[in-house]
């Protein structure tokens, strides 16, 4: 793309995207800096009927766009985005800013696709002013219908869209209903897991005899699906369009629990507006999100958390760091997936990530926590009502802590960890879930150090672990918190204590390195998989096995591992090569690793590093001599000498391990597959094998 628009070409490519879809589309996309729908600059505003025009202002496209279409005077600081249906719009949006008057063209404005929160941006007040100016002039959106059957029959699951036509087709029925808001676009950090817990709640609810409204504007969800919900809302989550319907169908309240961070954060300011959210209240939503509030509620429970503090400038950063200690986890406060996060180790390392933070987004805060070295991570799952909190699951990371909750494998029951530590996790659990008022689900992610048990984040929604307990436990628990978020008790629907399974369940991530050839398999806090796979057996090494046979061909069974791990890993790496040697395999290694093996005494041949001449490692991968890569670096400088080695690796299909508990689980998981310990069972055996165990312990 020309960085003018003057020529032909960039015109001709303006022109063809004139037909692309209109400004609602990119509303859907839910753009970080929601350049079409900007926060208020102006805190009390007063909106007033007069010939007040809109300025034009942040913008998706460049400068160069409005010289070259020649639409008014150019503005400071505009123009940072140039995407082809940005541009395609720009002419025409531009326009439209020039012209518009408050008075006038309102409805025009809102007919073109205009948001509330976008007016408010523009005309300097808050988006409720202009919801409220527009409903007193009697503009409201309307709703027109899709014939899902295309005319052959009559369609019984209508597919609904706002307008700002006169004629509204939504029809709303007297039924008593609950409006269930989905997850928005799928994403790494937000998928289908959330999907998954929208559609169980649909079911559920139906059971009880609601008409269910689902809300969601991704058609390739299964909570899209004509045969999911009674109606289905294919709109962006955002405020407006979320009190638009609910204007129309007045619903028994809303579910926000189900789609992810997306539609949890729109709970605080529904409820402003008037509307009813079911299960959690939002003020506890607030003092689990709202770092102060949440970190007040740890102290008034006496509950360990790591020390931590927030800045907007490099100065307050480094203040900060000096007084918690490095290393230091880094993120802005407006994350998902764990997106722009990092461990920092030093101080040069801390100023350049300010630096980037401070300029991306000046007004949002940078939040600073001691990161806990060597630290194992555990995620448990819970769901609470009015009466008592039952335990889901709790899963122990086989990554250590620092490796994103969604890229870690992990263990359901954990494999590591004493009793007493999870006994202390499940009080902790009860606690928080009293503490909060929890009613439906809960995700509290803790990390345990020299036998010491921190809380890391408490998530008073859904979690994408939420399938795969269910999955592991054989109890629909997103289908059961709907019911206990529309008043029915766990006694009655007869979940009154933890399951307790016999078997090991692992969850193992699905990344799609190999479809981005610039992206290093290296794992950290910035989630990067898209999917995940289960993988059950009666021990854990089993389990572990069949979960690596579902992701990229599984375990080797003999031949040669190449270890090179960092200076702090390498007693462990002893331990693992005396494994691996046990089984039959041979050991290779770089110079460093190697030495400290044969100090050692296990037997290892060394081979050369890229840098060091050849034939080197990546010539060894590439001539299929390296059955497994263990490869642990430290530091930038590290990361980039090996990345052709796990780039390599993944191309050739070989497995690697880039942390040292996942090269454990791999030892355990040859030994399983070696000794032919393999278990072949359907899911429902293994449930029932639980079941029967809790009979006899009864009994």
């Amino acid at each position: 793309m020309e960085e003018q628009l003057g020529s032909a070409d960039s015109r001709q490519l303006v022109m063809a995207y004139l037909e692309a879809p209109p400004i609602s589309a990119l509303q859907a996309g839910e753009a970080p800096d929601a350049p079409f729908g900007g926060e208020s600059e102006i805190e009390d505003g007063k909106l007033e009927i007069g010939n007040l025009h809109f300025p034009i202002s942040n913008l998706p496209w460049s400068e160069a766009t409005r010289e070259d279409f020649k639409l008014g005077d150019r503005e400071q600081g505009i123009g940072y985005r140039n995407s082809p249906l940005s541009l395609a719009h720009g002419p025409a949006f531009i326009e439209k800013e020039n012209s518009y008057t408050i008075k006038l063209a309102i409805r025009e404005a809102k007919e073109y696709g205009f948001s509330d929160r976008r007016l408010a941006g523009l005309w300097g007040v808050r988006e409720g002013e202009v919801r409220k100016l527009r409903e007193a002039a009697g503009i409201r959106a309307t709703f027109n219908r899709v014939d899902t059957c295309a005319a052959e029959f009559e369609a019984y699951t209508p597919y609904l869209y706002s307008t700002y036509e006169r004629e509204c087709e939504a029809r709303p029925t007297d039924r008593k209903k609950i409006v269930i808001l989905g997850g928005g676009p799928n994403r790494i950090g937000q998928g289908i897991e959330f999907d998954y817990c929208c559609v169980h709640a649909a079911y559920a609810l139906k059971e009880l005899g609601y008409e269910t409204l689902m809300v969601n504007c991704n058609p390739e969800t299964v909570s899209t699906d004509y045969d999911t919900s009674d109606r289905l809302y294919f709109e962006p989550l955002t405020l407006e369009d979320v009190l638009n319907i609910v204007s129309v169908e007045r619903p028994e309240g809303v579910i926000v629990q189900f789609g992810g961070q997306t539609p949890l954060k729109l709970a605080v300011p529904l409820e402003r507006a008037g509307v009813r959210i079911l299960g959690t209240s939002p003020d506890s939503i607030d003092r689990a999100e709202d770092r102060q509030r949440f970190k007040l509620l740890l102290e008034k429970l006496g509950l360990r958390q790591p020390e931590s503090g927030t800045a907007l400038s490099f100065e307050a950063a480094r203040e900060i760091a000096k007084r918690i200690g490095y290393p230091v986890l880094v993120r802005p406060s407006y994350v998902l997936g764990g997106r722009a996060m990092e461990i920092v180790h030093e101080e040069v390392g801390l100023e350049k990530y300010m630096a980037r933070a401070v300029t991306a987004s000046p007004e949002h805060p940078v939040l600073i926590d001691k990161f806990l070295q060597d630290a194992i991570e555990v995620d448990v799952d819970a769901i609470a009502d009015t009466e008592r909190v039952v335990i889901g699951g709790i899963m122990e990371h086989i990554e250590e802590a620092g490796i994103h909750s969604g890229d870690s494998a992990c263990s359901l029951p954990p494999y590591s960890l004493s009793a007493d530590l999870i006994d202390q996790m499940r009080e902790q659990t009860h606690l928080l879930a009293r503490e909060l008022g929890v009613i439906g689900l809960i995700n509290i992610q803790f990390a345990i150090q020299k036998q010491e048990v921190y809380i890391l984040e408490v998530n008073p929604r859904a979690s994408r672990t939420i399938p795969f307990v269910s999955k592991a436990i054989g109890v629909p628990l997103a289908k059961l918190a709907a019911k206990v978020m529309a008043g029915v008790t766990l006694e009655r629907l007869g979940l009154t204590e933890e399951k307790r399974i016999q078997h090991i369940a692992v969850k193992e991530a699905v990344f799609p390195f190999i479809k981005f050839p610039g992206v290093d398999t290296l794992l950290g806090p910035e989630m990067k998989s898209t999917g995940e796979v289960m993988g059950i057996d009666w021990g854990f090494g089993q389990a572990f096995a069949k979960s690596q046979l579902c992701t990229d061909g599984g375990l080797p069974q003999g031949g040669i591992v190449f270890i090179s791990v960092k200076d702090e890993d390498k007693p462990a790496a002893v331990e693992i090569a005396r494994q691996l040697v046990a089984l039959g395999f041979e050991i290779v290694a770089t110079r460093g690793t190697a030495a400290h093996l044969r100090a050692a005494g296990i037997e290892v041949q060394t081979v050369l590093k890229v840098i060091e001449g050849r034939p080197n490692i990546v010539d060894r991968i590439k001539n299929g001599e390296i059955s497994l890569v263990i490869n642990t670096p430290s530091g930038r400088d590290s990361q980039r000498d090996s990345y052709s080695i796990r780039r390599a690796a993944l191309v050739h299909h070989l497995p690697y391990c880039t942390t040292i508990p996942g090269s454990f689980a791999a030892a355990q998981g040859i030994k399983a597959v070696l000794e032919g310990k393999l278990a072949v069972l359907s899911l429902q055996e293994y449930h029932r094998h639980a079941a029967n165990a809790e009979l006899k312990i009864e009994n």
